[in-house]
């Protein structure tokens, strides 16, 4: 931790510095939780106001359509590019973020949070999407992703709703390059042997939880800081790397242009890297940390911390992270998506 959150109250002049921010962010993801904006006002002088959205593109929707209006948003890696092309992100002033030096260089050097070359997003977060099993019906996990069509799991398996997430999954399992996918039939092929298999889809984290809970299904693909808090909540799951890899995202913190309160905005992303934040949401269930302090602050015991040392740069080498989508292939994929559903 290169500067803590009383450090830096220290360093202000409240209240002629206080500001109320406003962040844009999924509902329930770290930077709205009482404590930490209660904390942070506490500190700084500065309130902290949410609003939220359902999707990434009805987060560009909502940048495009308020200008001035957030002071902080949440932007996955692959739609960074594409905010800062429209204009919606301005460039991140590292001077006002000491925790920054904290990052790990392999996330704060990723392409996509520079575009054109200067920094617009700060690494704040990331993690693997593959999926988990439930350890009753897998007393030994799964390797490979094969298991997803076993004629013994027929009936018993789950994936995502989501058209990106469904072909970019295949694209694993054809052994193909999740952001440059050649054989676009072999993944449709795929999902279509696949689809006879399918239980029942999820949304969203709750619906995995319920439907794995119900028995609904022994496999699914899911997010691996969803399948730590699915197991700190009881369930008998296990998340997996298969042999084929998994896919990788990275979530960052942007200051949208326009935004008037910039150094206050500034300092809230400061403090959302800061170990002292992250070791408490970590216990609440978090994705790992960007920051290499904050996750050497976790008690090396606890399940994140486990799990983050069981991805052995071997491993790594697997994880194909996300990379921006263009709008063509995202309707493609769409159009894949929506036509095998409807011959169900």
């Amino acid at each position: 931790m290169r500067l803590t959150l009383t450090c830096l109250a220290a360093l202000m002049t409240a209240p002629a510095l206080a500001d109320e921010i406003r962040v844009l962010n999924w509902q329930g993801y770290g930077t709205d939780a009482p404590w930490a904006t209660e904390a942070f006002t506490a500190a700084t002088g500065h309130t902290v106001v949410h609003d939220y959205f359902n999707s990434e593109q009805e987060m560009l929707t909502k940048l495009r359509t308020n200008p001035g209006a957030y002071d902080v948003v949440l932007i996955n890696s692959a739609f960074t590019a594409q905010a800062q092309a429209e204009g919606l992100i301005a460039p991140i002033d590292a001077a006002l973020i000491p925790n920054l030096t904290d990052v790990d260089p392999a996330l704060a050097g990723n392409p996509d949070l520079s575009p054109g070359g200067a920094l617009h997003g700060v690494p704040w977060t990331w993690g693997l999407t593959s999926f988990a099993v439930s350890t009753d019906a897998f007393p030994e996990p799964p390797t490979s992703l094969e298991v997803f069509w076993d004629p013994a799991y027929a009936g018993q398996v789950s994936i995502r709703d989501d058209a990106l997430e469904a072909v970019q999954f295949a694209a694993l399992a054809t052994g193909q390059n999740i952001n440059d996918i050649a054989d676009l039939e072999a993944v449709r092929a795929r999902l279509a042997a696949l689809m006879p298999q399918i239980s029942t889809y999820w949304s969203s984290e709750n619906d995995w939880n319920q439907f794995m809970a119900a028995g609904d299904f022994v496999i699914g693909t899911y997010w691996s800081g969803s399948a730590l808090r699915s197991a700190g909540m009881g369930l008998p799951v296990a998340f997996v790397v298969p042999q084929e890899g998994a896919i990788g995202w990275l979530d960052g913190l942007s200051v949208p242009t326009g935004s008037t309160r910039s150094q206050a905005a500034h300092a809230f992303v400061n403090w959302m890297i800061d170990p002292d934040f992250y070791t408490r949401w970590e216990a609440e269930g978090a994705p790992f940390s960007a920051s290499t302090a904050a996750m050497a602050a976790l008690d090396p015991a606890s399940p994140t911390a486990q799990f983050a040392a069981s991805l052995t740069p071997d491993r790594m080498t697997s994880v194909q992270f996300m990379q921006p989508v263009s709008d063509e292939d995202r309707e493609a994929y769409l159009a894949l998506w929506q036509d095998l559903k409807a011959q169900q």
